[in-house]
């Protein structure tokens, strides 16, 4: 578990953390290698879960041998209440929720409005106006938005009031 006391927002518990794959943690389907040490970092600390469709159809590949846990989600479903039920299945407000896509901001609500930590994440293929606006903080790469959890102090320089 991960805690972080931030004053003026409170006491955030990460027990988890469940994240998109494409733009959030990849560029255009790859992940670079300071990228998967903070998600192993990260993975021997609390859960990992990466909820995908994978749109290169590299996901597998990338996070070979990672201590995260891949869910491929069903691309003629409608991703964004699959990713909603997945959070609300494993405690909200225990979940920080990275994404950067439409299809995240149900999830990324679902966290903020629970009281867990809801990150956007532009990591350079863009970031949706949805994701923004259901988000706490927003971060231009993945590395600052896995480093808000690996490195706490970040988190309370951005959410202290």
């Amino acid at each position: 578990m991960i805690k972080l006391t931030i004053p003026g927002f409170g006491l955030l518990e990460i027990r988890r953390v469940v994240t998109d794959y494409t733009g959030t943690h990849s560029f255009k389907g790859v992940v670079r290698k300071s990228v998967r040490t903070r998600l192993a970092r990260l993975g021997r600390l609390v859960e990992v879960h990466v909820l995908t469709v994978d749109t290169f159809g590299t996901a597998r590949r990338e996070l070979a041998r990672l201590p995260i846990e891949l869910h491929f989600l069903t691309a003629a479903k409608r991703n964004d209440k699959e990713k909603q039920r997945f959070v609300l299945k494993n405690e909200p407000k225990y979940v920080a929720a990275f994404g950067n896509g439409t299809i995240d901001g149900l999830m990324l609500k679902t966290v903020r409005d629970a009281g867990g930590l809801a990150v956007a994440v532009d990591n350079g293929e863009g970031c949706s106006l949805d994701a923004i606006l259901n988000a706490n903080i927003l971060v231009h790469g993945a590395e600052q938005a896995l480093d808000l959890l690996l490195e706490p102090n970040t988190s309370k320089a951005t959410l202290r009031f």
